[in-house]
């Protein structure tokens, strides 16, 4: 006469739990994060609360403001030698004028992001550079 052990599916769960917990390693290391800096945007966050401080909710929604900044968007995002945080500056476009914002990796992107705009926007006197140089 043979013999048969029916083990269910669920009454393995404990046993394989208490595997897994043995078995755990961290992936990653703590950071001591006591020597880093906390970031801190403060004072962004106050200027940009001026309400004549010109804010991507402040985007003008008439056509031409739209297009001309879906296209120094474009320009940007199709520059693929500039950083990711060139690629993400803020473009606010109201009535033809042009201001952008954001930090970028060197005075060169910078340079470079406000040449593209003035080129979209029809000269330089039609661009308001807030960019913030921040290497890192």
């Amino acid at each position: 006469m043979r013999k048969f052990l029916i083990v269910s599916p669920l009454s393995t769960i404990p046993l394989l739990g208490s595997v897994w917990a043995q078995d755990a390693t961290p992936l990653q290391q703590p950071v001591d994060q006591s020597s880093q800096a906390a970031p801190d945007n403060t004072a962004k966050n106050q200027r940009d609360r001026n309400q004549s401080e010109p804010t991507a909710d402040k985007q003008k929604e008439n056509k031409p403001d739209r297009e001309l900044a879906r296209q120094i968007r474009q320009a940007l995002v199709k520059d693929k030698p500039l950083s990711t945080y060139a690629h993400n500056i803020k473009v606010i476009a109201q009535n033809g004028e042009v201001t952008l914002k954001g930090p970028v990796k060197s005075a060169e992107e910078k340079q470079a992001i406000e040449a593209k705009a003035a080129e979209v926007a029809g000269g330089p006197d039609r661009i308001k550079s807030e960019i913030e140089v921040t290497p890192k």
